[in-house]
């Protein structure tokens, strides 16, 4: 009688819900044990193929036998020649290697739309991303959400989400939403098989002062994958943020940071992004012992990028090349991930997993020659000039590329500032008390950590500060772009590379204000009336003329046009920014979104004031 009520209270659990559920488990089961047996026809035999294995860390030769998109079986015993099969490829020795796993992607950071993104990484063996939505969140808060998780339903490319944890990021920023802990809990509770843990909390120092709003979205989220984000934390103040739950780091800089973040227990995802390069600088923290808790990882990435280098798979190329072993690059693109993250059935190829695989000529080059995801082969060719880059494959797979009019219109038409009439508004008054000296944020070329620099400035006539184009120090401007408050935080950057004219973006992290660099005030007014008019994006003003620009209509970060149009509009956009100085810095739109993220040391700008990160309080402009 026990073990009858005890079985009775399993049907009645959440596990089981009824007779019927746990009879479809059963016939399901049976099928999944018949194909694996060879009782029941397989779809794929993949004939001849050299396996790269990421549990075992070898590579044997193998058939593998795929069926309703997971892989079912492999060996090289004349068994594995016995599949009844519906289709079967000879690969004649090819390497095959799991799909790839990005650990952390701002999808927002491409320009492009969840389902254009898709079909740019798939064709780079990309299987899965798990991606942290909080630029589109700290525009439109749920809604945002709402708008990738449903855009990317049913795609080849599994796109999961971490919840955003900082929305807004800080108290020293003007964000367009609010997102709370009850609304964490629900849709982790709602989308439990794609909302799948807490996105990166930067807000470190709420964490470390007990915070009671910040405590309350880490308990929210469970047991599930708490992500961090804390650039140079060490000693007791990261021994408090490790025990509050935060189980990972991209943010780490160098060996030291790393070696300390990992020796108290954290998964180090290590980032290779457009501009924020640390994989060459981390890449001796990897040895025999420790690699299964490494990732790599994309971060931030914009389409001309992607394009040119592919995605995951030019990551794992770029550790090879740094004398990293092939296959445990692979494992720190792939099943690392999955495991960190709970995806039991992603990130290699075994019985049971996702059948997600690409295809090698050769393991140490990592060129890619075919991509199969769910089990089906990708078709190159419905993605532009993207596919160009992979060779001889032919169509089962087409993306949808079209995305929803109605779910569009929502999410556009973001751009809400005060009037930008005033001609006198990127004045800066000259120091009221004895100062001559200025805080200068200091670029650091490939990172996005920045310097505190006194410097003197060059001032007007007026005695007003000015940008400075022989010592390369720019005006800098953050204008409040969600609730027409009116705010202006006014700076200065030096390291751009500008010599006239200015640029102008809606892409400033990480609540996505108005951001403006230039050399004088009147091609930066003109680039932020651009930018209003046409709904958000990238522009290039000189001489109070637009040369290019970027429309990212959907909240002012993403295209709704193809990847042929982005990335055409891009290139102009990059090209006349380079005609703007002699040794502009290479992707300046990227480091330009930088300059606003208070949670980045050491010295940053929104649109309430100059923010000293390391202190987390502003600052005034002029050193006193």
């Amino acid at each position: 009688m026990e073990r009858a009520a005890s079985f009775e209270q399993k049907i009645n659990s959440n596990l089981v819900s009824s007779l019927d559920d746990l009879n479809f488990s059963i016939e399901d089961l049976k099928r999944k044990i018949d194909l694996a047996t060879g009782r029941k026809k397989v779809d794929l035999v993949v004939k001849n193929a050299n396996i790269v294995n990421v549990f075992s860390g070898e590579i044997h030769k193998g058939n593998v036998a795929i069926a309703d998109g997971m892989f079912v079986g492999f060996g090289q015993t004349e068994e594995y020649m016995e599949y009844h099969a519906q289709n079967v490829i000879d690969v004649q020795g090819k390497f095959m290697c799991p799909g790839l796993v990005d650990g952390h992607i701002h999808l927002e950071s491409t320009f492009l739309a969840p389902r254009e993104f898709c079909n740019i990484v798939a064709l780079h063996g990309t299987s899965a991303v798990i991606c942290d939505p909080h630029e589109i969140a700290n525009v439109l808060g749920l809604p945002g959400i709402d708008y990738f998780i449903g855009s990317t339903i049913g795609l080849p490319v599994k796109v999961y989400v971490m919840m955003p944890s900082c929305v807004p990021a800080t108290h020293m920023e003007t964000s367009g939403a609010v997102i709370l802990d009850r609304d964490i809990h629900e849709y982790i509770g709602s989308n439990p098989d794609l909302v799948i843990g807490l996105a990166e909390m930067m807000n470190y120092p709420g964490v470390i002062s007990k915070d009671n709003q910040t405590l309350s979205k880490l308990i929210v989220g469970g047991s599930r994958p708490k992500d961090g984000h804390a650039p140079l934390l060490s000693g007791k103040s990261l021994d408090a943020y490790v025990i509050a739950g935060l189980g990972s780091d991209h943010e780490c800089t160098n060996l030291k940071e790393a070696i300390e973040k990992i020796r108290k227990g954290m998964h180090i995802m290590i980032r290779q992004g457009a501009h924020e390069k640390n994989l060459q600088d981390l890449i001796s923290l990897i040895n025999d012992f420790n690699s299964s808790h490494i990732s790599l990882v994309s971060d931030d990435r914009d389409v001309i990028d992607l394009n040119e280098n592919g995605h995951m798979d030019y990551l794992v190329r770029t550790a090879i090349s740094f004398g990293l072993p092939p296959i445990r690059a692979i494992q720190m693109a792939s099943i690392n991930t999955a495991r960190y993250f709970g995806l039991k059935n992603m990130g290699a190829i075994a019985p049971g997993f996702r059948a997600d695989f690409i295809l090698l000529d050769n393991l140490e080059s990592f060129i890619i020659s075919e991509v199969f995801l769910d089990g089906k082969r990708i078709d190159t060719h419905s993605s532009g000039n993207a596919g160009d880059k992979i060779k001889g494959v032919t169509s089962d797979i087409h993306v949808n590329n079209k995305s929803s009019p109605s779910s569009l219109s929502t999410l556009q038409n973001t751009i809400h500032t005060k009037a930008l009439d005033n001609p006198n508004m990127f004045t800066i008054p000259k120091s009221t008390k004895c100062s001559t000296s200025l805080l200068v944020i200091g670029v650091i070329p490939g990172q996005i950590i920045t310097q505190k620099r006194v410097i003197e400035p060059k001032v007007n006539e007026y005695h007003s500060p000015v940008a400075d184009a022989q010592r390369d120090i720019a005006k800098l401007a953050i204008i409040e772009r969600h609730h027409r408050t009116g705010n202006v935080g006014l700076g200065f950057v030096q390291g751009l590379g500008l010599q006239r004219g200015a640029i102008a973006s809606s892409v400033a992290h990480d609540s996505h204000n108005l951001v403006a660099a230039g050399m004088n005030d009147m091609d930066m007014l003109t680039a932020a009336k651009h930018i209003l008019s046409i709904g958000g994006g990238l522009v290039v003003v000189k001489d109070e003329q637009v040369t290019a620009s970027l429309p990212l209509p959907i909240a002012g970060l993403m295209s709704d046009q193809s990847i042929k149009s982005v990335i055409s509009n891009l290139n102009a956009v990059n090209e006349a920014c380079r005609k703007l100085g002699n040794n502009v810095i290479k992707d300046p739109f990227m480091l330009l979104s930088f300059m606003s993220l208070p949670v980045i040391p050491s010295l940053k700008l929104t649109d309430k004031g100059l923010v000293d990160v390391d202190k987390f309080e502003f600052i005034n402009l002029w050193v006193e």
